[in-house]
């Protein structure tokens, strides 16, 4: 099965009815030129790039903003939409004074997969004290997290929360928690490949931005400035396919990683095998 692990769902027609929620999710991610599409749509480019399932991340930036870009309710009704397309995960604000609550309701009632958290957008640091609550609901629930990591083209959002070595006495604190930092952690790669290689809990996903084409881009990051082995022989258990859809469509992505020299069996469990491990869903 192939998975793409990084989808925001801002512009899902069947979500996207009311204009002033999609003009506030442009201003909060900076989505200017995107406009609505239907599902039907997606299925045909799935289809197209060789793609099984695409998980649905959205964010509560009810303290930030005073908003969400796209609701946990609103992921739950795109997974009963369509659920041989989309797995989804849950978001909450951790500032607000509800948000076991909020988790409690998107783990149990609505039955989302895991957690979505973006510290650089959300403001706050990973290892800050408030956060165990957080950490100690999804190891209640057996959820894991997806971390945005790195450089953010958000406006607003500051790089030194994202940073990587910030989320290692989380890996540390919480070994049981499966956490993944999104987007390789870029620029700082070699933070993100030391701690996938060095914590069994630390994951990572393709989604980085990029600025020539994806097959020129991930050959330089993930053989080249890594090593051309290095997936291959160190951290191929440890790296999900992600998109970052959609600020780069799926199909891109994919084609980007179909393009690289890994083993067959690297690529196997990048494109799919690592997320089922990573969601629970291994058998």
């Amino acid at each position: 099965m192939v998975i793409d692990m990084h989808v925001h769902p801002g512009f899902y027609e069947k979500i996207s009815e009311d204009k002033n929620e999609i003009d506030f999710r442009k201003k909060a991610m900076g989505w200017d030129l995107m406009s609505t599409f239907p599902v039907d749509l997606t299925r045909v480019q799935m289809k197209f790039a060789g793609v099984d399932k695409l998980v649905l991340l959205p964010l509560d930036l009810t303290t930030q903003m005073k908003g969400w870009v796209v609701t946990n309710e609103e992921v739950r009704k795109m997974m009963d939409l369509a659920p041989d397309l989309f797995y989804g995960f849950a978001s909450v604000d951790p500032h607000r004074p509800d948000a076991l609550e909020v988790l409690d309701y998107a783990f149990k009632d609505l039955k989302l997969m895991g957690l979505k958290l973006n510290p650089s957008k959300q403001v706050f640091y990973p290892g800050d004290s408030m956060m165990d609550k957080i950490y100690e609901k999804c190891i209640q629930y057996n959820k894991p997290i997806m971390f945005h990591a790195g450089m953010s083209w958000e406006p607003d959002c500051l790089m030194k929360y994202s940073q990587p070595l910030n989320f290692e006495e989380v890996a540390v604190r919480y070994p049981e928690l499966r956490f993944c930092l999104a987007h390789f952690g870029w620029p700082w790669i070699y933070e993100t490949a030391a701690l996938v290689l060095k914590y069994p809990n630390v994951y990572t996903d393709t989604s980085m931005l990029y600025m020539d084409s994806p097959e020129i881009f991930l050959r330089e990051v993930l053989t080249e400035q890594l090593g051309h082995l290095w997936i291959d022989h160190n951290i191929q258990n440890k790296v999900m396919f992600g998109s970052n859809n959609p600020r780069f469509r799926t199909a891109r992505i994919k084609r980007g990683l179909d393009s690289l020299d890994w083993k067959p069996a690297t690529k196997e469990k990048v494109l799919g095998g690592n997320a089922m491990r990573f969601l629970g869903l291994e058998a």
